[in-house]
């Protein structure tokens, strides 16, 4: 192995005959560098994109939510709830009632969620961090208020200032309906908004309105025992995975815990799979790039086929010949993986740490400059893969064309 790294390396760096085969090795080169860089940079993004979408979801969402395995609410009498209040993981718990529901301002209506919370909400979530306008309030003295996303607000075009309550509609879940009067077919409440919250996701910001759980279980018509979910927070100090399995314990298969990219499953399960198809998209040019390597080899072979003879004459057998070639292209590939990684790589912390890269526009964003994130895991990926592909790209051509010279009784 060492004689024929020894003899790749000389050709390598030797002078060639034809100064279009160090054209080729250059080219080569560059198309490897280029595409390792550039799975490095496309990659990091991704991770970038997914930790801030991640870190939007988790100023709403608990550490952990319990929602039941059957149905849309459950009793806390059903429930280890003592047991559950009481354990170590567990700092604080938030008990909600979710419903979608009618929300009529004026002369608009617009469907929503009612999200009915209790006193802890805003200690198991962040829900006090994104209020862009007023304050989280959900009762004042006798009177019931609420926080409404801004979108969804935008669309009911109310103001905090405004006089006129928000009236919200559920079907009654009790007692016969006239058909006569429809309207008393539906349960209302009212309240006036004391905030609007943004988490620059749709699904809360255009839908959710955040009241007091007295209000919700009054409007549903449930007791004061049934709730939707649990909210948790747990201590930073516990391990994550352990509190998730010793919580799903004390709950049993009455209810399942989800932790934060559970809550999410399905977003993050999209965000993967881009992932990985631009992974192979991105793995498939670099293929492409690749072959400049054959053509590389093929041209330095045909040099080299007076060398290739007077090797044979040594005693050298087409192993050892197929490897020199072989180890040619290897060394071609492993420059370019080296410099395009670290170049990848420099971009990259430089995007994380500086931000150089802004979003184009009025300015209007939520951050700044582009997200990226390296994970060093990443980066064996991209060098093994690129690796692979320059080896697949050379070995073939160059067992084939070295056999050839390696047989011709004529090698001059």
């Amino acid at each position: 192995m060492k004689l024929a790294f020894d003899i790749a390396r000389r050709y390598l760096y030797a002078k060639k005959s034809q100064n279009i085969i160090n054209i080729i090795s250059m080219i080569s080169i560059f198309g490897v560098l280029t595409g390792s860089m550039a799975l490095v940079i496309v990659l990091s993004v991704f991770n970038g994109v997914h930790n801030f979408m991640g870190d939007l979801y988790t100023a709403f969402d608990p550490d952990f939510k319990l929602v039941p395995t059957s149905g849309k609410v459950i009793s806390t009498d059903s429930l280890n709830y003592q047991q559950l209040k009481s354990s170590d993981d567990i700092l604080f718990l938030s008990e909600t009632l979710e419903h979608q529901a009618l929300l009529k301002f004026r002369d608009r209506k617009i469907p929503g969620v009612v999200l009915g919370v209790d006193s802890n909400f805003n200690k198991v979530s962040s829900i006090d961090s994104i209020i862009i306008d007023g304050k989280y309030e959900l009762k004042f003295k006798s009177e019931f208020r609420g926080v409404i996303g801004k979108r969804l607000a935008d669309q009911l075009a109310i103001r905090l200032n405004f006089v006129t309550p928000l009236s919200m509609y559920v079907p009654k879940r009790k007692g016969n309906i006239n058909m006569m009067a429809p309207q008393n077919a539906f349960k209302q409440e009212y309240l006036s908004p004391s905030g609007f919250f943004a988490v620059n996701q749709e699904e809360y910001d255009g839908q959710y309105l955040i009241i007091d759980i007295e209000q919700a279980r009054r409007l549903l018509q449930y007791d004061d025992k049934t709730i939707s979910s649990l909210a948790i927070k747990v201590d930073d100090n516990k391990d994550i995975t352990k509190a998730e399995n010793r919580i799903q314990e004390i709950v049993g298969n009455k209810m399942n815990v989800l932790n934060q990219q559970e809550q999410h499953a399905e977003f993050y399960k999209v965000m993967k799979v881009e992932k990985l198809f631009a992974y192979l998209i991105l793995s498939f040019i670099i293929a492409i790039a690749a072959f400049n390597i054959v053509a590389n080899l093929a041209m330095l072979i045909f040099e080299k086929k007076e060398s290739i003879f007077t090797l044979k004459s040594m005693g050298a057998d087409k192993k050892l010949i197929t490897r020199i070639f072989m180890m040619e292209g290897w060394l071609i590939s492993v420059a370019g993986i080296i410099l395009g990684s670290f170049l990848g790589v420099i971009i990259v912390l430089i995007q994380e740490h500086f931000g150089i890269i802004k979003f184009m526009g009025d300015g209007h964003y939520i951050t700044d400059a582009y997200p990226i994130a390296l994970i060093w895991t990443d980066v064996i990926v991209v060098v093994i893969t690129v690796s692979i592909i320059s080896a697949l790209a050379a070995w073939y051509p160059v067992r084939v064309i070295v056999g050839k010279y390696y047989s011709s009784s004529d090698m001059g």
